[in-house]
């Protein structure tokens, strides 16, 4: 079934792809893992197959952004438990928060997305069960003015992909391949799983 590095490459490129932009595949809820050792579920907003990158929605005010920055490693893991496929990348990630890229995220989110930040920052402490939301805010979708404030929150998590690992669990034996990018080629090698 996978016999070669381009299959598994386009494989992974598709997985990635479909994930995406569909919300009922398992792949779109990935694990991150930050240099911190800190691992979270988040969205797959959206993947380049041309750049390799993969990006995410975040709040700028979230503690991953600080341990991020500009450019520090991460690691994400994908797996589809009905197609026995697991995908581990790891690779270099960076905020962008006033940028064109983010700013076109924004534009792209509905406004029942946009709400999410306009509450209590991730982390902040509560005396009750909170989805950090204000109170006239729980429930509906608000107006564009309504948002506008939580902009300000809103960054997006670039990860230049650097490093594919893809497994294939099968009853007639396991499969998996190692890929790392050598300038804007990818270079790849078959594991023992």
């Amino acid at each position: 079934m996978f016999e070669s590095f381009a299959e598994i490459q386009r494989d992974i490129a598709e997985r990635l792809g479909a994930a995406s932009a569909n919300r009922k595949l398992p792949m779109q809820s990935p694990v991150v893992a930050t240099a911190d050792a800190d691992a979270r579920v988040m969205v797959l907003r959206a993947f380049d197959s041309e750049a390799w990158t993969l990006r995410f929605h975040t709040d700028l005010r979230s503690p991953k952004c600080g341990v991020i920055g500009d450019a520090a490693p991460v690691g994400v893991l994908f797996y589809d438990k009905p197609e026995k496929v697991q995908i581990r990348v790891r690779g270099v990630g960076r905020i962008e928060h006033n940028t064109p890229l983010a700013d076109q995220a924004w534009s792209e989110s509905t406004n029942f997305a946009k709400r999410c930040y306009l509450g209590d920052g991730p982390g902040a402490a509560s005396d009750v069960a909170t989805s950090g939301l204000p109170d006239w805010a729980e429930g509906i979708q608000p107006s564009d003015e309504q948002v506008a404030p939580a902009r300000a929150n809103f960054a997006i998590l670039l990860i230049e992909l650097q490093e594919l690992d893809w497994f294939h669990l099968a009853n007639s034996g396991h499969i998996r391949a190692q890929f790392s990018r050598v300038g804007d080629d990818w270079e790849g090698r078959w594991v023992s799983p």
